[in-house]
């Protein structure tokens, strides 16, 4: 790996300069603490993020859309050149291969460039002109004319499971970026080096097309206290989160509450079901049980529901799935054997349907149903 992490927050052209540890990324493989120690952004240096943001706006807002094209370009081609730095770090942080890290890396910049194009192309903005019409009878008709403008400066929560697409210059940020407001990113603490890296690349884009500083920063420390800070700031307009449902949930009930509610445009977590066949259950039913265990914080697997038919699982797996599932809180359920007699499960299987019941992010929701229904022969 050729670049030095600092393991500090990234304000607009400067470096954060806090003392208070938001700690170490874990590498999961090993559950070893990652070098550098990571420092919390100070409440100072959040409101200098913030007041950066402000005043960019005020020039970035009025940006031509060819200078925000060529702002979004340089991002994906600054992400491009350390992809080497990416390689060697992302993997430490999220066990992800190497294969997925160039894959997630090209999504990134395609997502960036795609935005560069619509920038270019123009249409995005919807202008209407509605002509007036003064001779009009029974009244005249004013003009009326019409186009999307940019709100102002947008908080962007890291998603965890995406280090790179859904993350510091991933979907929320390009999108924030094109449409002309400022961004300033809470990074998430799974990957804090992976997270330094894009950033410093957003960093040396804004320097590089000459726009003002405070169009980007990346900031570091507890996602409760930084995210309330953030999303309660009056300068904030807008905010782009990708994670589970009760942080998600908070931050929307934050924003409501403002004295000037903003939009939390969030993809939160569901219930999902995990059903667990009588084959594998009773081959590897321990390790089942203790590979739940990482999926407790994990966003895609929030709240899941583990259910396998019970009739067809011997005792020890079966008692070795509840004990592990119930101590890592997922919830068993355990399913009636539907097979007629003398049907083997491999044939049952093919007869058989499962209706998941999917639901709105916007209801909270206890419990998620899967009904399985047999078919005749």
């Amino acid at each position: 790996m050729h670049m030095t992490l600092q393991g500090t927050s990234i304000i607009g052209a400067s470096r954060g300069q806090g003392n208070q540890a938001a700690g170490k990324s874990i590498n999961p493989n090993t559950n070893e603490a990652i070098e550098p120690i990571y420092i919390a952004a100070t409440s100072d240096e959040l409101g200098q993020a913030v007041s950066l943001a402000s005043d960019a706006f005020s020039i970035f807002r009025h940006t031509s859309g060819r200078d925000k094209a060529k702002l979004l370009s340089s991002i994906a081609e600054n992400i491009e050149a350390v992809i080497e730095d990416l390689v060697a770090r992302m993997p430490l942080e999220t066990g992800l291969p190497e294969m997925r890290v160039r894959g997630e890396a090209g999504r990134t910049c395609g997502q960036l460039r795609m935005f560069a194009h619509l920038l270019e192309e123009g249409s995005w903005v919807d202008a209407r002109i509605d002509r007036a019409q003064p001779d009009r009878q029974p009244l005249p008709k004013v003009d009326t004319r019409s186009m999307l403008r940019p709100l102002g400066p947008v908080a962007v929560f890291a998603a965890s499971n995406f280090p790179l697409a859904f993350s510091t210059a991933g979907g929320d940020t390009a999108s924030a970026l094109a449409a002309g407001c400022p961004v300033i990113v809470k990074a998430h603490s799974s990957h804090s080096g992976t997270a330094e890296i894009v950033g410093l690349a957003v960093q040396k884009a804004v320097a590089d097309c000459g726009l003002p500083e405070g169009v980007f920063s990346l900031v570091y420390g507890d996602g409760r206290t930084i995210g309330q800070e953030l999303v309660k700031h009056p300068v904030i307009k807008a905010v782009g989160f990708t994670g589970s449902y009760a942080g998600g949930r908070a931050l929307m009930d934050l924003a409501a509450a403002r004295d000037e509610p903003i939009p939390v445009y969030a993809e939160m977590s569901a219930i999902n079901p995990v059903i667990v066949l009588p084959g594998a259950a009773q081959e590897r039913g321990a390790q089942i049980a203790q590979g739940a265990q990482w999926g407790a914080d994990a966003p895609e697997l929030p709240g899941a529901r583990f259910a396998f038919l019970a009739e067809a699982l011997p005792a020890p797996s079966k008692d070795i799935l509840d004990e592990g599932l119930s101590a890592q809180r997922h919830p068993v359920d355990h399913m009636p054997d539907l097979a007629p007699q003398g049907l083997a499960f491999g044939e049952l299987w093919s007869l058989v349907w499962i209706h998941i019941l999917i639901v709105s992010v916007h209801c909270h929701v206890e419990d998620l149903t899967v009904v399985i229904r047999c078919l005749a022969p």
